[in-house]
Parts: C-alpha cells; structure tokens; sequence
C-alpha cells in the first residue's frame, strides 16, 4: 500500500471521557497498561504498508507529541513521508454538533496535495481495533467505488448514541446513513474510516468550503449519498468504540479476556507504543494477582484483582485493587480498597481509604489527587 496515504482526523468530542481527556485529546488517553489511544488506528497503518500519516490535531496536543516524537516506534522516522503533525487552525467556532473538522482539513490541503500518494485512508482514532487495511482497499478496488466506508455491526452491547450508522444494499452500497440514531442497540456502526482517492477528498473539501459546509460526516458523507458510489466493507473482528468513561471501562475490562487480547495486540499485526525502559515489575511475599494486566516499574505487596496497573503503580501491603484501571505512577496505601475505579496518573489513596464505584458507572479520580 506503498500509494495509500493515511490521515488520522483527531477532531473529535473530547466531553464524553470528562475527566480523562481534561489534559489532553482522546487519542493520547492511556489505555492497555501502556498504550495510548491512537497507537492502534497508527499501528493498523504502519501494519498495512502506510508511510506517510497525517495527523489532524485538536487543541490540547501537547501529550500526543510527548507520546509519539517523531514516529520513531511507528517506522515514521524517514527522510521520505513519515509522520507528520497538523495543528488545528485558528478557526473560532461555536460549540455545537458540527466537528468542524472540514475546516481544519481545507487549511491543510497543501500538504494532501503534494503527498505522491494516490489514495488516501482517512480514521478517527476513538474507533479501537486490530484490523488490515490492505483487505480492505482491494474491496475498494474490486468494487470500483469512489468511496469505501468500514462498518462493525452491532452486537447489542453497545449504546449507539454518539455513533453513525448505515444502512447498506445487498451488494454492499450504501443508501443511508443516520447520526445519533433513535435506535441505540442494532445497526451496521460507521468506524469512521474512509477509504478514497486523494483527489476526490480535495474535491469534497473544496466544495464543502465554497458553501460553508464544516463536518466531513454530515456535509462530506451524508449530502453525496446518491452522488457517488459509496460502499460498505464490514469489519469482522473486536471494536471497541471509546465514547464515554463507561465505553473506556468496559474496553479494559475486555482486554482481560485472552481471547479479545489476542486478537486487538497480535491478531493482523502487533500494536506499537512508546518505549519506556524500565525495570520489571517486584511482587513481594504478600502479593496475591489474579487475570491482571500489570506493566513494568510496578510494587505489589497487596491484592490485585481483574485489573490493569500502568507503570511505577505502587499498591502496598493490605491494600486490595478490584475490577479497576490504575494509571501511572499511582500509590495505593496499606489497607486501602478500590473497586471499579479508574485513577488518573499520580493518585494518592492513603492509608485505610475504601473507594468503590459502580460496574456500570465506575469512580474517576483525576490526576494527581491525594485521598
């Protein structure tokens, strides 16, 4: 897919994760133990052949560029293509439904313009999955479609409230498409990827600027439906679609399952990341760990339980961590319990401090605070 170019288009509703996306976007949330966000759509097209990705920034992007350097971890380190950053542009918007998106991708035309790639794969990064681009273009290419649009259908589990749905003809066209649905639980969901030619997005972004159009789904998508030829292609595989703090729980809950782990870090290609030396992870005497995803730097002397501890986690003697998500460099004092909690980095639970949040509505604690 040396002639595919990838755009990552960060403009995303950064309300729906409150406190967790209070110090930087969506796509630089930690999640895994040791990833971030974005580092699986960045994998799936690195894994795919990509070399030249564009990421679209929102406002807070100070993280993702602490988080990705260079692109070095990604192969992105090159003196052709690679990886390159797009800072918002200085457009003062109104809060409203609109992303606003095709406003920041008209400022940013010179750089699609003069990338030698033909086609172009186009990704949110909320939309967490391990799949191959590569099957996907020749769908694309095999249908001879000007727009190919990957889809997930619905298991039921999930609220569709912020989602995009379908609707597809037997042959895979789309004929519809529905924001917010009325209906929540069933549908074909739109992972907001896109596959076209780069001259066709120029064209769209040019047409929508000339009549002041700004969200790529609403005015970009859904108003050239029955102009061009739009077709589905389905993913078969996990997604996990991070919209609210109970979407991201529920995600890491997952990933204790081996058989969902296996397939989102290893299943079309590994997930890369930020390397972070450290040294390994010291279970003392006391120590007791069950179905937990711990990462390196970590203490343990108390009880870990169906979580996920990031790096430099401490949880001290008599202390007990269920059903929870611990971010970096966090200390759990003796005799303290935390139940479906998730904790921002730098959290403090002092000694003998019970926190305990719900299955479907766990306990936040923001970043730095001592309890």
């Amino acid at each position: 897919m040396k002639d595919v170019m990838g755009i990552i288009n960060l403009m995303e509703n950064e309300g729906f994760l409150k406190e967790l996306s209070y110090y930087r976007p969506v796509a630089a949330v930690p999640t895994g133990g040791r990833y971030r966000i974005i580092d699986f759509v960045l994998s799936n097209m690195v894994n795919s052949g990509i070399r030249n990705v564009g990421i679209i920034t929102p406002q807070k992007y100070r993280s993702l560029l602490d988080h990705m350097g260079r692109g070095k971890e990604w192969d992105l380190d090159r003196k052709r293509d690679g990886l390159f950053f797009l800072p918002p542009a200085q457009i003062h918007y109104p809060m409203s439904i609109y992303r606003w998106d095709l406003r920041h991708f008209c400022s940013h035309l010179d750089y699609i313009d003069f990338s030698r790639q033909k086609y172009v794969i186009i990704s949110g990064s909320n939309m967490i999955c391990n799949l191959d681009y590569k099957a996907a273009f020749r769908f694309h290419q095999e249908t001879k479609a000007d727009m190919t649009i990957l889809y997930k259908v619905s298991t039921g589990r999930e609220n569709l409230a912020h989602c995009t749905v379908i609707e597809t003809e037997d042959d895979g066209r789309v004929v519809d498409m529905a924001m917010n649905p009325v209906d929540r639980k069933a549908g074909k969901v739109f992972m907001e990827m896109a596959i076209m030619e780069k001259s066709l997005l120029v064209d769209l972004i040019n047409g929508c600027a000339s009549r002041g159009d700004c969200d790529f789904v609403k005015d970009g998508l859904i108003k050239n439906l029955h102009k061009l030829k739009i077709y589905g292609y389905r993913h078969q595989g996990y997604l996990a679609y991070i919209d609210s703090i109970q979407s991201y729980y529920q995600h890491n809950m997952d990933l204790l399952t081996p058989e969902i782990g296996q397939e989102l870090f290893f299943k079309h290609g590994v997930i890369y990341t930020k390397v972070a030396d450290g040294a390994p992870t010291r279970y003392k005497e006391t120590a007791k760990t069950q179905n937990a995803l711990v990462a390196n730097e970590c203490v343990i002397e108390g009880t870990v339980e169906n979580s996920i501890l990031f790096r430099g986690v401490k949880i001290h003697k008599g202390a007990c961590v269920r059903n929870s998500v611990i971010m970096e460099s966090c200390v759990v004092e003796e005799d303290a319990l935390l139940e479906n909690v998730i904790s921002e980095k730098q959290v403090v639970v002092t000694r003998g401090k019970h926190l305990k949040g719900e299955k479907h509505y766990p306990l936040v604690i923001r970043k730095r605070t001592v309890i």
